[in-house]
């Protein structure tokens, strides 16, 4: 069987040998492209997992109304009282056996000065030899809980969609600042794609645990990267037994959720597809031959289909 195409064997496909070794560019923002906080706590776990280092900070004053993106206030381990500021942070993990790094963009959405901002990361992403860009995001959408949370993946790039089976976007309307980058990295001439969860908007706020484990699953499918998400498998489970409580408490939602329930059950066919079927099967050899590959995940695998906009199109 041959291996699946993946970014990261796309990305390395084409690029020349340099000082540096290639990277793919993984981001995901706090805020408007961010329900439940899916995207950006999907980026910490990455971050975790591989011990990235920070490598760059973005200037924060520059493009942050500290009216609109307040700053905390928190504890240190020293128990003293800081000022946290909402700023953007980059960080590059070392991956030797595969054959390119990754370097991770976290951050708040800026307020003000969009295109200097994107600017001034992809003059970063050029120093770091970055060669392909990865974008996390949720949106809220009218999806049930109790089904598979839906994280699609989808680019504006023809190349990307042939290679990697990408849905190529459609979304027209209000951009967040995921959408302003994927413009400028595929002007740029990077291999781009975007991956979007779908959060129930009834429980939209944080966290949501199965909507960062359908993303973190889809990153898996196209990253050289095996995580261990059982943990976070049962969290995803505690989520959607807690959200059913919650349900069977409160007539009204539990019959919203009952129609949710329908309508996606009418409009997408049964997991069980030859597709989905293969899909899940090529995911299971991946992990299993990888080197140092965890054990099998936990439950909670992410469903397929749906449309993936460039950005949330609803109330996020």
């Amino acid at each position: 069987m041959n291996d699946p195409v993946t970014l990261s064997s796309l990305v390395a496909a084409s690029t020349i040998p340099g000082p540096v070794r290639p990277a793919i560019m993984v981001v995901a923002f706090e805020g408007w492209n961010d329900a439940g906080d899916a995207a950006s706590s999907a980026i910490k776990d990455i971050k975790a997992a591989t011990g990235a280092v920070k490598v760059a900070g973005i200037g924060d004053d520059d493009y942050y109304d500290y009216q609109f993106s307040r700053p905390q206030v928190r504890r240190n381990g020293a128990g003293k009282r800081v000022v946290k500021w909402p700023t953007t942070r980059i960080y590059r993990a070392s991956l030797p056996e595969s054959p390119v790094d990754l370097l991770l963009v976290r951050g708040v959405e800026p307020t003000y000065r969009w295109k200097a901002f994107i600017t001034e990361i992809l003059t970063r992403a050029e120093e770091e030899n970055v060669q392909g860009v990865m974008a996390l995001g949720s949106l809220l959408a009218d999806v049930p809980h109790t089904r598979p949370i839906q994280a699609a993946v989808s680019s504006d790039d023809p190349k990307v969609c042939e290679a990697l089976g990408a849905l190529p976007g459609s979304y027209e309307g209000p951009t967040g600042i995921l959408g302003v980058l994927a413009q400028f990295s595929e002007a740029a001439g990077l291999p781009t794609l975007s991956i979007w969860a779908a959060v129930p908007h009834y429980v939209a706020q944080p966290p949501s645990p199965k909507a960062q484990l359908a993303i973190l699953h889809r990153v898996e499918e196209l990253l050289p990267l095996a995580l261990d998400l059982h943990e976070l498998g049962e969290d995803a489970l505690a989520w959607e037994r807690g959200v059913d409580a919650l349900a069977t408490g409160d007539a009204d939602i539990a019959a919203y959720v009952q129609q949710l329930e329908q309508a996606q059950d009418e409009t997408e066919l049964p997991e069980a597809t030859g597709e989905a079927i293969a899909r899940e099967f090529e995911r299971y050899l991946k992990r299993r031959h990888r080197p140092g590959a965890p054990g099998e995940e936990g439950p909670g695998t992410p469903g397929t289909g749906g449309q993936a906009p460039d950005t949330p199109g609803s109330s996020d």
